[in-house]
């Protein structure tokens, strides 16, 4: 490998020699100079990984001769040694994006420390990061394999999540393999898990149940309706853990975090299901009982989610709560646009539910442009794609003007994705639904071992579409496929995001309260 070269920028460097001959004998090149102007040339001329600057210079000072360089070489990184500690000179210098900053008089050991730090930097977060995994890979692998209830399944995936975007810093793609294959298994021991306990969930045969999408306003977000000030719900829909865990550093500029949730959506995690079990407080088949005017069913034409404000207000009645409220969906970008100049007025509100569904288009956009294939290839470009849009979108504009007014907010979402890989064959009538990740109609011809099947749809409180109906689930990262043109069907759906079945990505979701700051 190459000599790491240095340029050093000093007005008194002959009396930095001590310092250059110790960094020389650790196996850097360094190139002096005494002035700005001539530094400017000599980064011209040559290639510098790194360059020491001085701050207190004659004629072109340091702060001058670093914009000059910043301005050609954006990447290059500079460190800005001084003897002031003033902090305007400090702010002046961080402003201009230096990398380090050092006081004088400065010893080599602070040179060596910092340049480690400036070039190292990766290798050394991968390494650390790889070696905290390996030790707690067997730990975890022990937990997953173990006899967990839902906080337990909750905390492992929360720390699978956590090892997945820490191992993005990695430069070891065996350990991200290593990972990948936990992951998987994982994912296999948690959809049997599934089959084995949720019906009881919803039978009441067990209270050792999780907080459901049905069960999740009336136990999580009514005891919040009594604060004084105004209260924020933002539903962004098909936004997954990790996806938001990526954007919470933004969201923190503004609020923090006081409660940070997994709640588990019912099946099917679709919209349709999902989205109006959390706006009435009732499972699929109650609505459809109750409220049959604001149900449209799997087999008829229409928007199956245009009554969320209608469902809503009457669960509020049901429960006694009389509060003054809004309901905005955010569809495209000039609602968005809208909703923020409209944000003042909204302030008299108890309770203001925002569902924005940008996430949702995203996957959907994904398997259907090839442009968006592209930009979203694997799992770490998918949440960038999210971080990109939102750091870009007005819900975050949204999010800060609701920041600086002190009002509480609310982070939550209906259902996740999964990245599917594997095809399961699945035959059904023309009246079968189209959806990737589960199936109901009748006659459904399928291997039993590759999917969760409920015979009865009442059990689990989804309606039949006729009294032959059931209901087929995909596990793990599996996706339904047809015999008829099957290798244009598996090649089309194959790694792309999908909803609708059992994965910890799509049922293990978030709900995350926050204070402003």
């Amino acid at each position: 490998m190459d000599k790491v070269r240095i340029l050093w920028v000093d007005d008194e460097i002959d009396m930095l020699k001590p310092h250059i001959l110790f960094l020389e004998q650790k196996g850097y090149h360094v190139d002096t100079t005494n002035n700005g102007a001539e530094s400017l040339e000599m980064v011209a001329k040559h290639t510098y990984d790194i360059v020491f600057l001085d701050e207190q210079m004659p004629g072109l000072s340091g702060i001058e001769t670093l914009e000059k360089m910043k301005d050609e070489y954006p990447g290059l990184p500079v460190v800005m040694i001084t003897k002031s500690e003033e902090e305007t000179i400090m702010e002046e210098a961080i402003g201009s994006k230096i990398s380090d900053y050092l006081i004088k008089p400065v010893n080599p050991k602070q040179i060596l420390l910092s340049l480690k730090k400036i070039l190292d930097e990766k290798k050394l977060v991968s390494d650390k990061t790889t070696m905290q995994y390996q030790q707690e890979f067997s730990p975890l692998g022990m937990k997953i394999s173990g006899d967990l209830d839902h906080n337990e399944w909750a905390d492992v995936y929360k720390r699978l999540v956590r090892w997945e975007l820490e191992l993005e810093k990695s430069t070891d793609s065996g350990i991200k393999e290593i990972l990948n294959m936990q992951k998987l298994e994982a994912s296999k021991i948690f959809a049997k898990y599934i089959e084995n306990n949720y019906v009881d969930w919803l039978s009441g045969k067990t209270n050792d149940r999780p907080i459901l999408s049905h069960t999740l306003f009336k136990e999580k977000l009514f005891p919040k309706l009594n604060n004084e000030r105004p209260l924020f719900l933002i539903l962004i829909d098909n936004l997954r853990y990790d996806q938001w865990k990526v954007i919470q550093p933004s969201i923190e500029q503004s609020y923090r975090v006081v409660n940070d949730q997994i709640f588990y959506s019912i099946l099917p995690t679709v919209t349709q299901y999902a989205r109006n079990a959390m706006f009435s407080g009732l499972m699929p088949l109650e609505i459809q009982r109750k409220y049959p005017q604001f149900w449209t069913g799997e087999d008829e034409e229409g928007t199956k989610n245009q009554f969320e404000d209608k469902l809503m207000e009457e669960q509020l009645k049901r429960f006694g709560k009389n509060v003054k409220m809004s309901y905005t969906k955010v569809l495209n970008l000039g609602v968005g646009k809208k909703l923020v100049d409209s944000l003042p007025n909204l302030m008299g509100n108890n309770l203001n539910i925002i569902v924005y569904n940008f996430v949702d288009m995203l996957s959907h956009a994904r398997t259907e442009m090839e442009i968006i294939r592209e930009l979203a290839d694997d799992e770490p470009a998918y949440r960038s794609l999210t971080v990109s849009w939102f750091e870009h979108s007005p819900l975050k504009d949204i999010i800060e003007y609701l920041g600086e007014k002190q009002a509480d907010l609310i982070i939550t979402t209906d259902h996740g994705s999964v990245r599917v890989n594997d095809p399961v064959k699945v035959l059904g009538d023309r009246n079968t639904n189209t959806n990737l990740r589960y199936k109901t109609g009748r006659a459904l011809q399928f291997n039993p071992k590759e999917v969760f099947e409920v015979k009865n749809p009442n059990e689990i409180f989804l309606s039949k579409v006729n009294v032959s109906s059931s209901y087929i689930f995909c596990k793990r990262n599996d996706f339904f496929a047809y015999p008829n043109n099957y290798n244009y069907y598996v090649n089309y759906y194959k790694n792309t995001f999908q909803h609708g079945g059992i994965s910890m990505e799509e049922m293990m979701i978030p709900y995350i309260e926050l204070k402003p700051r």
